[in-house]
């Protein structure tokens, strides 16, 4: 196994962990700036104001992108583990 192969596979497993949270990450992002221009807005400073919606929304979007985000991955895992003979041999 070379540098290059090594270095093909670590970019391979941080694209496919920027993919699989991708969904998660910008739903948070998308709701806190929601949040907080409604906060200050109306000068409502209450923590649990922006926690809540980011509970419910995060639990949605992973109902919603969960199963192809397990399928995204059990694929990755499959193919990295079916080309282990090419690159110890």
């Amino acid at each position: 196994m070379n540098p290059g192969t090594v270095m093909e596979i670590g970019r391979q497993a941080i694209e496919v962990t920027l993919l699989v949270s991708a969904p998660m990450l910008l739903t948070a992002l998308v709701i806190g700036l929601i949040i907080s221009i409604f906060q200050a807005a109306t000068q409502l400073n209450e923590a649990t104001l922006q926690f809540v919606p980011k509970l419910v929304a995060m639990f949605l979007v992973l109902l919603l992108a969960g199963p192809w985000m397990l399928q995204y991955l059990v694929d990755y895992i499959q193919r990295l583990f079916s080309s282990i003979p090419q690159l110890i041999g």
